[in-house]
């Protein structure tokens, strides 16, 4: 009989996306394409222009604390408005600010206001991204759930700064720098308008928590549930460090391999991709195996231990053999794969607070959007403290790594909340052979 039921499922579904939200799968890739074109050589354009590298660690620094709000608020907002509303907010938000961006920022080179409206646009893009992953959670059955966030994590990351950094790439000869960042928002609406005007799951157009649960306990109970479930708290440390390195080094790579090692712009950006192609591919790889093998065991090991090994190999190898671009490929695609190996926490979350998910999620969300300025900080700190030597940060961020990995261990989901997400499941089950 399960097989019957299997083959009667949609293809998408056998693949491990819930079907009424593929259009949005879809929608998102191209959003975070136009999110990531500018990721590959914002760092670069800054200095070519007249300003330090300690204005672009700030940059993306201020830019990540928005971000990380921003990421909590898509949680709260997503139970008290609907996951489909904050998408479109975050759309809006993220067109208007751009538009400021490039007419007021970088047309003229004001260094004060390309400062002011990056961070701001830095409320925009989590709004849209993580508030989908809110409508996964409450939308996807069980039996889906994990692979549709490894689905989640693979149009996000393939679009960001993977395909954005590839469409930059031949962007630029042809149009110019400023002109690509302009086409960049041109792929932001078309891909937010795909998600939002195609997709008609009716799970995530209402408000997801009940009427009568106030505002303010909607959003304190986001963040109480930090110390009233502590392994929230400690998954968010965790998912903070997880993308902490990608982000620093997108502030200080693209001057290490184009100014220091000689790498032309179009290789680092060639580069670039090779790191996030093996990211996407491994971020569906990896919740497949922690089906498997356990979702901790795949973060810990593959995750934490393969980041505290891999990040050292992408500083050293490309200094032990100077201008080879595919032995820097070779260990780009080793730490690419140890950054998705901590996918499988968005799948995890909600097995730890299945009775507050968005919650949860949001918690996640915070260290996801914390990742962002925390990465570039612990560059900056580094640089403070022991000067521009890069070593120094590549084994910051090896260690913060190996940390990662202990902590994970702790994740384990209690029987009490094993016993709920039965319970759910039954219910669920029940409901569907009643309405047959």
């Amino acid at each position: 009989m399960s097989d019957v039921t299997v083959e009667k499922r949609p293809l998408v579904e056998r693949m491990g996306i819930p079907a009424p939200l593929l259009w949005a799968f879809i929608g998102l890739l191209l959003f975070m394409i136009g999110d990531g074109v500018e990721a590959g050589y914002l760092d670069t354009y800054m200095l070519h222009n007249g300003h330090t590298q300690n204005f672009v660690n700030q940059l993306f620094t201020f830019y990540g604390i928005t971000v990380m709000i921003s990421a909590w608020f898509s949680g709260p907002l997503s139970d008290l408005w609907g996951p489909k509303r904050v998408m479109w907010i975050g759309l809006i938000l993220w067109a208007l600010i751009e538009v400021c961006f490039l007419v007021f920022g970088l047309g003229p080179n004001d260094g004060p206001l390309i400062m002011l409206f990056y961070t701001l646009r830095g409320f925009a893009y989590p709004l849209f991204a993580y508030g989908f992953l809110v409508w996964i959670a409450a939308a996807t059955p069980p039996r889906l759930l994990g692979s549709a966030a490894g689905w989640f994590w693979f149009s996000f990351s393939a679009g960001l700064p993977t395909l954005g950094s590839q469409f930059a790439r031949y962007a630029i000869p042809r149009i110019g720098e400023l002109n690509t960042f302009w086409s960049s928002l041109a792929l932001v609406i078309i891909g937010g308008l795909i998600a939002l005007l195609f997709t008609h799951e009716p799970t995530g157009k209402k408000r997801l928590l009940p009427e009568h649960v106030p505002a303010s306990q909607i959003f304190f109970g986001s963040l109480s549930i930090m110390w009233r479930e502590p392994k929230t708290f400690v998954a968010g440390i965790v998912r903070t460090i997880d993308t902490s390195s990608e982000y620093a080094f997108l502030a200080i790579m693209p001057a290490f391999f184009v100014d220091h090692l000689g790498f032309s712009l179009g290789d680092w950006l060639n580069l670039l991709s090779i790191i996030f192609l093996s990211n996407i591919v491994f971020n569906l790889v990896s919740g497949m195996v922690a089906n498997r093998f356990g979702y901790r065991h795949v973060v810990a090991i593959f995750g934490g231990i393969g980041g505290f090994v891999t990040i050292p190999l992408f500083y050293y190898v490309p200094l032990w053999f100077p201008g080879n671009f595919w032995a820097a490929a070779a260990v780009g695609v080793l730490y690419g794969a140890a950054v998705a190996a901590f996918v499988p926490l968005s799948g995890l979350m909600p097995q730890i607070c299945p009775k507050e998910k968005a919650a949860a999620l949001s918690v996640l969300g915070l260290g996801a959007g914390a990742s962002t300025w925390f990465g570039p900080a612990v560059a900056s700190l580094c640089s403070l403290f022991f000067g521009s030597d890069l070593a120094y940060v590549i084994w910051a961020f090896a260690i913060l790594y190996l940390l990662s990995a202990g902590m994970t261990m702790m994740l384990t989901v209690s029987p009490e909340a094993r016993r709920f997400i039965q319970a759910e499941h039954n219910r669920k089950r029940t409901a569907q052979q009643t309405a047959q």
